[in-house]
């Protein structure tokens, strides 16, 4: 069918849906002319509600050349003085575009999303909430700015939220995004399902790329997609002050609707879990639930590097030295809490109530880089290495399975093609010079021992079909009031 299809259908799809896009450009690009926010604020005037509507028909029309000949829509959707945000889930691909279209609702945007050809002018059409990479301050101005407009009783086009914040296999929800809840207005939130046989929708971190996906979809002869409208969520008093409280109430409502489980992922444990590193996280990594618990303390993305900065230089000057969770809990200057002790517990390798305080600062440095391998390694030759900078096989073994995360790791291999002169012993510079010649070192001396049946560990696969990670799936998702389990002992 897809080489039938390859030669027939596909390439008149493709320029048909283009021929659209296209359409559509001009009349995006006079209708944005001149606009400013007193304009925007205002009711459309007559030749902009009818623009609307022919924008609208042509988007319909190319998503009918993909194959969506009509498109399921349940439940009606709210008016913005109602509901002034749309919260949308699962995030699985990019033809969630399809509600965008349907009802030209504002979203939030990467600023760099308005230079594209053709598709930044018809971004710049629906009024969205664009967002600065270069601008430190931008998360705050982005919420400022949606706080603003959701709270401007009607004036302002509602606004579609994808709180999840990333493409999952829709399997289960993972933690909702507060920015869409901040507000503590109303919204509704709307459901996206895919019911086809054959699943050529699902766009994720893992799986076929882009251009894959549009291929194989394009040459389905047909494509459904169902969206229903929830009824509207007016949040609680104790909700509108707590926008965590609000946006998991939210998700379990809309995970309910959709017959799927939660699960206390996020975004950022998505790009822990699959960064680009040298040394890819196994499938029973305990990083994910460290990086969970590091939240939980309080400790915030935007500054972890700082706080990694810190705590490895008081790590440094206490050397080899072990701690008990009171001198632990001195160090990280917060107070012992249930969280603190499941922290502790993970690093608790012999259950003695003492533990490296090296293996916390190593384990941070790949929550706060999870890309930069080297980077980690580097500073952890700085906490174990000698008087002579140098580190021995069984320093270079406990580096590497805290920065895996694992229970045991066989590092043999490794050791001995790194130390060329049989010193028994390594410095930094040498593992460096390695690593340049064998940027793939994980895979060929530490991923092919410990996938061995002589490694302990499971042998379960790291990826999941179309999906995020094996440890995203909700059968996996573990329930946060049990015992943690320790992982690293």
């Amino acid at each position: 069918q897809i080489a039938f299809m390859t030669l027939t259908l596909f390439p008149i799809r493709l320029f048909f849906a283009a021929f659209m896009m296209l359409l559509a450009w001009p009349f995006a690009f006079i209708a944005s002319m001149g606009s400013d926010e007193q304009e925007l604020e205002k009711p459309l005037s007559w030749w902009r509600k009818v623009v609307d509507i022919l924008l609208k028909a042509i988007m319909r029309m190319m998503w009918l050349a993909g194959g969506f000949h009509w498109i399921n829509v349940k439940g009606r959707r709210a008016l913005p003085a109602e509901a002034a945000i749309l919260t949308v889930a699962p995030h699985s691909s990019y033809f969630d575009a399809i509600p965008v279209t349907m009802t030209f609702a504002s979203i939030v945007m990467k600023a760099e999303s308005k230079d594209i050809p053709v598709w930044g002018t018809l971004i710049k059409y629906i009024r969205p909430v664009f967002v600065s990479r270069s601008d430190q301050d931008s998360r705050r101005k982005t919420v400022e700015e949606i706080k603003r407009r959701a709270q401007s009783d009607g004036k302002w086009p509602q606004i579609m939220i994808f709180p999840e914040g990333t493409c999952t296999n829709r399997s289960c929800l993972i933690t909702f995004k507060p920015g869409a809840f901040i507000p503590g207005v109303p919204v509704q939130p709307v459901v996206l399902r895919y019911p086809n046989k054959l699943d050529t929708i699902t766009w994720t971190w893992q799986g076929p790329g882009a251009l894959e996906i549009l291929w194989l979809t394009l040459c389905q002869f047909h494509n459904s997609v169902e969206i229903e409208f929830l009824p509207v969520y007016t949040p609680s008093e104790e909700e509108r002050k707590n926008p965590v409280l609000y946006a998991n109430n939210v998700r379990r409502v809309m995970a309910e609707a959709l017959g799927v489980s939660v699960t206390d992922y996020t975004f950022e444990d998505c790009q822990l879990a699959l960064a680009e590193g040298q040394l890819r996280l196994p499938s029973d990594t305990c990083l994910l639930e460290f990086a969970k618990l590091v939240r939980s303390l309080g400790l915030k993305p935007e500054t972890l590097e700082d706080d990694l900065d810190k705590y490895a230089s008081s790590a440094m000057k206490m050397k080899k030295e072990k701690v008990d969770l009171k001198e632990f809990s001195a160090y990280l200057e917060f107070p012992v809490s249930h969280t603190l002790e499941s922290m502790f517990a993970l690093f608790d390798e012999n259950e003695d109530g003492i533990i490296d305080i090296r293996e916390f600062v190593i384990a941070l440095s790949v929550v706060c880089k999870p890309s930069k391998t080297l980077e980690t390694i580097q500073l952890a030759f700085q906490l174990y290495q000698s008087e002579n900078g140098t580190i021995k096989e069984e320093d270079l073994a406990h580096i590497l399975k805290t920065a895996m995360g694992v229970s045991q790791i066989n590092v043999t291999h490794l050791f001995r093609a790194v130390d060329e002169e049989e010193k028994g012993e390594i410095t930094y510079n040498d593992f460096y010079r390695f690593a340049e010649l064998h940027p793939h070192f994980a895979d060929d001396y530490l991923y092919a021992d410990q996938m061995g049946a002589e490694s302990g560990l499971e042998t379960s696969s790291l990826s999941a079909p179309n999906g995020i990670c094996t440890d995203f799936s909700p059968e996996n998702a573990e329930d946060k009031n049990k015992p943690l389990q320790k992982k690293l002992n």
